[in-house]
């Protein structure tokens, strides 16, 4: 079969198109069709061997994937990688039925990243109704999703942040109240302005460094700060807990892994945004779909900050 093998770790140039065995299936599962895989930040980090978790080679990366199931059904799977591929081994029950209506693309934003998203809101911060949330990379897969849900549940004032003119319509268009222009120099007091010269009540944080540092200084009493990517590369200022306690703030990571091993919480969130998409109450976001030897060039989209919504790579094309 065809995959993106890597036997180095890298960046996007590392990922070409091999021909390797078919998986062989353990105790418990079948070889599958890929019918579509969901291309991801963190997959970005995989491939650099820079992730939470430590890599080993050779690996397929790849961490979502609609499959065609025995019966024919479309079938959508969270799995730990081999997602970039004509074929991978899974067990069925851990799968989620794709309804008809729902595209293979509009399926996979519920998993990574519509999860991310809704466990930011509810599990994380624990969004109340009324409450102003600052969405970063508004535009992105787990931007455009956290924006129409935090309309959803209630919140008084939704602003996202993008880096250019064209995203920022983008998260308007999805529901945010303001638009704010990510490269902004001081960003704390962009993020104040835009709440009517308040400080704010919940950030969603992925970039790190000084968009970490400015987003932490805009918070207002009680204010919540949900971390769960460093896009920039680059370390925020170190937390001092005094400065918590003054202003009795908090910061929250979340990583996804944490809600995979807990699986009711991954199936009540998968479930939930899988059937607002299929009665149109939530708008996916699709952005570019690529043939399985254009990889690199997807996370190379995800790299320079070009993408928008959500990119799929299609191993049968």
């Amino acid at each position: 079969m065809r995959a993106i093998q890597l036997t180095e770790f890298g960046g996007p140039e590392t990922l070409t198109v091999r021909e390797i065995r078919d998986p062989v299936a353990a105790d418990g599962q079948e070889v599958l069709d890929v019918l579509a895989a969901g291309v991801n930040y963190a997959d970005t980090h995989q491939t650099e061997d820079s992730y939470l978790s430590k890599q080993s080679l050779p690996m397929i990366p790849g961490g979502e994937v609609v499959v065609r199931g025995p019966d024919g059904r479309r079938l959508l799977g969270l799995v730990g990688g081999g997602g970039y591929a004509e074929r991978i081994a899974l067990e069925l029950r851990s799968l989620f039925p794709v309804p008809d209506g729902v595209s293979d693309a509009a399926a996979l934003t519920t998993l990574v990243q519509g999860a991310t998203a809704w466990h930011l809101l509810r599990t994380s911060t624990h969004l109340a109704e009324g409450e102003s949330v600052v969405v970063h990379a508004g535009a992105g897969g787990v931007g455009t999703i956290a924006i129409q849900l935090a309309k959803r549940w209630g919140a008084g004032r939704v602003i996202a942040t993008a880096s250019t003119e064209a995203k920022r319509r983008l998260t308007l268009d999805l529901g945010a109240d303001v638009a704010v222009d990510s490269t902004t120099a001081d960003l704390t007091d962009a993020l104040r302005a835009a709440n009517g010269g308040k400080p704010v009540d919940v950030v969603l944080e992925m970039t790190g460094g000084p968009v970490f540092d400015q987003s932490l200084a805009a918070l207002a009493p009680l204010g919540r700060l949900a971390v769960f990517g460093m896009a920039s590369r680059t370390p925020a200022t170190p937390v001092v807990p005094a400065m918590l306690m003054a202003r009795s703030a908090a910061v929250i990571g979340f990583w996804l892994v944490h809600i995979v091993q807990r699986p009711n919480l991954l199936a009540t969130a998968v479930n939930d945004l899988m059937s607002l998409i299929a009665d149109g109450s939530l708008r996916p976001i699709i952005g570019h779909t690529y043939p399985l030897e254009q990889a690199a060039d997807a996370h190379r989209a995800l790299l320079d900050r070009s993408s928008i919504g959500k990119l799929v790579l299609d191993p049968q094309a």
